[in-house]
């Protein structure tokens, strides 16, 4: 990490303004004088007249004038009276190992009713940029206790991989359960999650604490929460303090980090309100030009480093206002990333959790972290044979809708009755079912059953496969869950 250039107590007191011009919003305008030396990101520190003391970021600084947002608002200022003094560095996040199991503000203070914590270091926020050539390629696979993601469209270890969900849908659920099971198999290094909430009520905020506590799952979490009534600028703060804190973890204490972003649709509001606060032009709905960038700048601080133990998967989560996946958010979103979950509200509906939806989901990486010796070597051809039984029944039922059932062959009723089957026995399973990979690979055999002729039916998996792992033909002797078959 870069450390930024400390000031001397003398040059800091240089920095003091009392030249205040205006007020619009969240937002202090501060004259410079013409004096050089005030940089963007620095920190501020604000004295009101009547002695209180609040602290802001400069968000833009030109020659003469600089752009402060206050993390507390601006709300009773009287700027002739105010005094403002930049302290010459970027805003910085105390780390240590004791960071694991406890929980935060957006501003990175404490919430717990515990004391800060005792750190070995400060850390920018920001962080820095990974060196291409240093970055490793996202190997090995991250168990989520999920079928349809560790089944069908697997996370791997240094990948980035959002969901896409919706108003109304259960992905705080979703987030929680993937947060308390998630897990490296076979891995060396410890595995912690990272979770960061922006935007939130507080009673999503109560839930998460309650959810990690009663499960016990919090000695292995960092939470941070940021709540809807908090200002902008901490929601653009959060995700950054939660990624430094996974870096730390990740390369100085040879952990592996899961960091789960919800929701990054309260982000880039976030920052399309201070955008329009700085009379910014706008981009795409309102949006600012540099959201593409900005959104880059967080999920491109995944990955694994070559000669580092500890590695950083990130799963932000993003709500589709009026379930349209060409807003701004997702659609850049999935140009960044490796693949997308979409939660569908028709799933939903018919009471499916989680409600998944396979056909327009993909994990880009997932053939990097399965077969022989990651999870087991039937893994994709099992992926392939459900993921098509399942488009192809799905398929059917929109046919059945317009001809009626009576125009089906006997093997479309097969494929008919595998959609349902696999909706009820594989997508679908409780809130706190923590299902191995193994659990959720025996019930796509399992259900693939339906056909009675595999070698003829089962076009995506070869004979030699099926002759090892069809349930029917399993020798009882074999350890199926070895990860060397």
């Amino acid at each position: 990490m870069t450390e930024t250039p400390k000031i001397n107590p003398e040059a800091l007191a240089k920095r003091v303004f009392k030249t205040a011009t205006e007020v619009t919003g969240p937002l202090l305008f501060v004259d410079l004088k013409g004096k050089a030396g005030v940089s963007y990101g620095e920190i501020a520190r604000i004295k009101l007249p009547n002695g209180e003391i609040r602290s802001g970021q400069i968000l833009e600084v030109s020659r003469d004038i600089a752009v402060v947002q206050l993390f507390e608002g601006t709300s009773g200022m009287d700027v002739e009276k105010t005094t403002v003094q930049f302290l010459g560095e970027t805003m910085k996040l105390p780390v240590s190992s004791d960071l694991l199991g406890r929980i935060f503000d957006g501003r990175g203070e404490p919430l717990d009713k515990q004391p800060p914590i005792i750190a070995v270091d400060e850390w920018p926020i920001n962080g820095s940029p990974i060196n291409p050539y240093a970055r490793q390629y996202p190997r090995e696979f991250i168990q989520t206790g999920i079928s349809s993601i560790d089944g069908l469209f697997t996370l791997i270890r240094g990948q980035k991989l959002p969901i896409f969900s919706a108003s109304g849908l259960p992905h705080n659920e979703v987030a929680a359960q993937i947060a308390r099971q998630a897990a490296v198999l076979g891995a060396q290094a410890d595995f912690a999650v990272v979770f960061a909430a922006m935007g939130i009520t507080a009673e999503e905020a109560q839930y998460f604490r309650k959810e990690f506590e009663k499960s016990g799952a919090l000695d292995r979490v960092v939470l941070f929460l940021n709540l809807a009534d908090d200002p902008a600028i901490e929601r653009i703060l959060t995700p950054r303090l939660a990624l430094t804190a996974a870096e730390y973890l990740a390369y100085e204490c040879d952990m592996h980090l899961l960091v789960i972003l919800t929701d990054m649709t309260n982000y880039a509001e976030s920052l399309r309100e201070i955008g329009a606060a700085r009379e910014e032009v706008p981009g795409r709905r309102g949006f600012p030009g540099y959201l593409y960038s900005d959104l880059a700048s967080i999920y491109e601080r995944a990955g694994r480093i070559k000669g580092r133990k500890g590695s950083i998967t990130q799963m932000p989560i993003l709500s589709m206002p009026n379930d349209d996946m060409t807003h701004p958010v997702p659609d850049l979103s999935g140009y960044i990333t490796e693949g997308q979950i979409i939660l569908d509200r028709g799933l939903h509906r018919r009471g499916i959790y989680p409600p998944i939806n396979v056909g327009p989901s993909l994990s880009r990486l997932q053939k990097e972290g399965i077969g022989k010796g990651l999870t087991r070597r039937d893994h994709r051809e099992l992926a392939e044979q459900l993921y098509y039984a399942n488009a192809r029944g799905n398929d059917l039922r929109n046919l059945v809708a317009v001809v009626g059932e009576e125009s089906l062959t006997e093997e479309d009723h097969r494929f008919l009755k595998f959609a349902d089957e696999f909706e009820q026995k594989f997508l679908k399973q409780g809130r706190d079912e923590n299902r191995n990979i193994f659990e959720s690979l025996d019930i796509g055999w399992e259900l693939l059953k339906i056909f009675p002729n595999p070698k003829r039916e089962l076009k995506r998996i070869s004979e030699e496969t099926i002759d090892f792992f069809h349930l029917e033909r399993r020798d009882p002797k074999t350890n199926y869950d070895s990860r060397e078959v």
